[in-house]
């Protein structure tokens, strides 16, 4: 199972907001779920002969233990009687403690989670915390000149160099080409 942070709104204009909020800061939205009556969200998607059948079976597929069945049925009344749900994925210590912070100021009326310990840090993209283009940036420095400094540079600069075309090789006529007939 993967981590999860779920928050129960009373009211379903305070859980969208806080969707919102999450997406804005950042998480993906398929790592942010708003489960309610008039939203179902991913809980329409599951089987189920009833909407309160629906709803229970996606809470299980997040409190998937057996010590947290009861929960989900719980969780699946409060969102028959009216409530709202914001689920988050988070991957890792800095996502989780983010999503916490997000989710605590918009005072749920309950905030349950599962499996934060055993999170590691997963990386999507990037190893360090830098801007996405300092990953195609290649820094040489100011002693070495005429290499490439960008990924692309580097890709294509032996290529190109290889076939230097210049506006006087164009117009200029070679020797080893056959004449034109002019009748």
């Amino acid at each position: 199972m993967s981590a999860v942070l779920l928050a129960v709104f009373n009211d379903y204009d305070a859980a969208q907001r806080v969707h919102v909020a999450l997406i804005q800061d950042g998480f993906p939205t398929d790592r942010v779920e708003l489960t309610a009556c008039c939203d179902p969200g991913r809980a329409g998607l599951e089987p189920g002969d009833s909407r309160h059948a629906r709803f229970a079976q996606y809470f299980r597929t997040l409190f998937g233990r057996t010590d947290e069945r009861f929960y989900a049925e719980q969780l699946a009344e409060r969102v028959e009687q009216g409530a709202a749900a914001v689920a988050v994925h988070p991957r890792g210590a800095v996502e989780i403690d983010r999503a916490i912070e997000i989710l605590k100021q918009a005072s749920p009326d309950d905030l349950a989670e599962h499996d934060l310990q055993s999170q590691r840090m997963e990386r999507a993209a990037a190893r360090r915390n830098v801007a996405w283009i300092r990953n195609l940036w290649v820094d040489l420095g100011p002693d070495i000149e005429g290499e490439a400094h960008c990924i692309y540079c580097r890709l294509f600069s032996r290529r190109s160099s290889r076939r230097r075309w210049s506006s006087e090789a164009i117009s200029r006529p070679s020797n080893d080409v056959p004449p034109t007939m002019n009748a």
